[in-house]
C-alpha cells in the first residue's frame, strides 16, 4: 500500500482521497480552506456526493485519512502526491493554470527538503503539453531537482461523474496515465490493477489529450442529441424515442469503427443523407449547427489532403485506392476520387491502383466506374501492377487499406502520404506523412 497526499479537497480530490483510503492507502488531503480541513478531520465530507459521508467517516475512524494545510508535512509523510486543483477558463478561453502552478511551486519547495524519491502526479484537467511545459519547469525550479530522475512525474486524469463518483471510481470505463519514470508508473499501476478495466499506459501528452477528448466528445454527443431532438420535434416526432432506438444499435451506431481519425467520409449514403437532414432542418426553421459543420469539416479534410500533396511538390501521384472505401468498386461521392479530380485539374498526373475498381473495368461490368463524375479517363488511369504505380510516381498516396499491399508500400523510399494508416506504428516522419498521425 502507498502513502498518498492529495492536493485540492474539491470534488475530484476528496472523492479520490476517500476511495484511496478505502483501498487501504494512507491518505493526507491538503488544502488552504480551513473549513474543508476541519470537515475531513472530523470525519465529515466537505461536499455533497452520494455515499461520501459514510465513506469519509469510516476511513477517518480507521485512521487512514486526515487533512492539513501543511505542505511540508504532507510531502514528508507520503510517497506520491496527486494534484487535483481546479483549472478554470482564462479570459481568452485557454486553460487556467494559476492554481496548478501554485501547488507545483509549493510541492517543489517541499521536495527541496526531502531526500527520498517522491512522485508528483497531475490529475487536474490540463491541455496537452502543460505537464511538460508548465508543471515540470515549476517543480524543477522550486525543488532544484530534475524531473524523472530525482523526483517522479505523471499525468493521471479522472473520469468521475458527479452523483455517481464512487461508483465510477470502482467501475471505471477508462483508465489512462502517463509517467516519466518507472517508479511513478508502478505506483499508478498498483493503485489501479484490481479495477475491472484495462490500464492504458501512454506518454504524458497523450494522457492529457485523452481527457480533453473525452470531455469534448460528451459535449458533442449532448449537442447532437439536442439537435436531432429539435428537428424531430419540428416534424412532430419524439426526439428521445429516436435517440433511444439509435443507441440500441451497438454494431454500427455505437461503434468504434467510425471513431478512427483518417480521411473524409463518402459513399452513397452519408453525404447525401447529411445534406438532406440539414435541408429538412432549414425547411423547419431549425438551426442545425452540427449538421452545418459536418459537411464543412468533411470538405476541409479533403482540402487538407490536397494541401499535403501540393506541399510534396509531386507532378505524378500514385493513388492506392480510389473507391469510397476498400472492398468495393463504388465511387459515389468518394473523397479519394474528388481529391484525384482536383489534382488532375491542377496539372498533376494521377495513376491508380485499386483492385476492385480495376476488376470492374477488366470484366467490362456495366457498372464499372459507378458514381465517378470527377476523374477523367478513369479506366485509362488504372494499373493492376502495384509496383509500376509506385515506381512511376513522385509521391505515393495511400487512400484505402489493402492488406496485401502493406509489405510493398512499407519498402517505398519516396514521399508517401497516408490517409488510412497502413501500419498502426507509423507516424509522420521524414518522407512519410500521415493525415492525422
Amino acid at each position: 500500500m502507498a502513502r498518498i497526499s492529495v492536493f485540492g479537497i474539491g470534488y475530484v480530490g476528496v472523492v479520490s482521497a476517500a476511495c484511496l483510503a478505502k483501498d487501504g492507502h494512507d491518505v493526507i488531503a491538503v488544502d488552504v480552506d480551513p473549513g474543508k480541513i476541519d470537515a475531513i478531520n472530523n470525519g465529515l465530507s466537505p461536499i455533497v456526493e452520494n455515499g461520501l459521508d459514510e465513506l469519509i467517516a469510516e476511513q477517518h475512524a480507521k485512521g487512514r485519512i486526515l487533512a492539513t494545510d501543511d505542505v511540508q508535512y504532507a510531502i514528508d509523510n507520503s510517497d506520491v502526491s496527486f494534484i487535483a486543483v481546479g483549472t478554470p477558463s482564462a479570459p481568452d478561453g485557454s486553460v487556467g493554470l494559476k492554481y496548478v502552478e501554485i501547488v507545483c511551486d509549493n510541492i517543489g519547495r517541499a521536495l527541496a527538503n526531502k531526500d527520498a524519491f517522491h512522485s508528483v502526479v497531475i490529475r487536474s484537467t490540463i491541455v496537452p503539453g502543460s505537464t511538460e511545459g508548465t508543471c515540470i519547469p515549476v517543480l524543477e525550479k522550486a525543488s532544484g531537482k530534475t524531473a524523472g530522475k530525482e523526483f517522479g512525474v505523471g499525468y493521471y486524469p479522472e473520469f468521475l461523474r458527479e452523483s455517481t463518483a464512487i461508483e465510477d471510481y470502482y467501475d471505471p470505463g477508462l483508465i489512462v496515465f502517463g509517467a516519466m519514470d518507472n517508479g511513478t508508473a508502478d505506483i499508478l499501476t498498483e493503485i489501479n490493477e484490481t479495477l475491472p478495466c484495462k490500464i492504458h499506459v501512454v506518454d504524458l501528452r497523450t494522457a492529457e489529450m485523452v481527457k480533453y477528448t473525452s470531455n469534448t466528445w460528451r459535449a458533442v454527443k449532448v449537442t447532437f442529441a439536442n439537435e436531432i431532438g429539435n428537428i424531430a420535434k419540428a416534424c412532430g416526432l419524439d426526439g428521445q424515442t429516436v435517440m433511444e432506438i439509435l443507441c440500441s444499435d451497438d454494431k454500427v451506431n455505437i461503434s468504434s469503427y467510425f471513431m478512427r481519425p483518417g480521411f473524409a467520409f463518402g459513399g452513397s449514403c452519408l453525404p447525401k443523407d447529411v445534406r438532406a437532414l440539414r435541408h429538412l432542418a432549414r425547411e423547419k426553421d431549425v438551426t442545425a449547427h452540427i449538421l452545418e459543420a459536418v459537411m464543412e469539416a468533411n470538405e476541409a479534410q479533403i482540402a487538407r489532403a490536397e494541401a499535403m500533396v501540393e506541399k510534396s511538390g509531386a507532378k505524378k501521384v500514385g493513388f492506392i485506392g480510389i473507391s469510397f472505401k476498400p472492398g468495393t468498386d463504388d465511387l459515389r461521392e468518394s473523397p479519394l476520387a474528388e481529391l484525384a479530380g482536383r489534382l488532375i485539374r491542377n496539372g498533376v498526373e494521377v495513376e491508380i491502383f485499386d483492385p476492385y475498381v480495376h476488376e470492374a473495368f477488366a470484366n467490362e461490368n456495366s457498372t464499372a466506374g459507378r458514381g465517378n463524375d470527377v476523374v477523367p479517363d478513369l479506366g485509362g488511369r488504372l494499373n493492376a501492377d502495384l509496383g509500376a504505380v509506385i515506381d512511376g510516381s513522385d509521391t505515393v498516396l495511400v487512400g484505402n487499406f489493402y492488406r496485401d499491399t502493406v509489405e510493398r508500400l512499407e519498402a517505398v523510399d519516396k514521399p508517401m502520404i497516408d490517409l488510412t494508416r497502413m501500419n498502426r506504428k507509423k507516424v509522420s516522419n521524414g518522407t512519410y506523412e500521415g493525415i492525422c498521425w
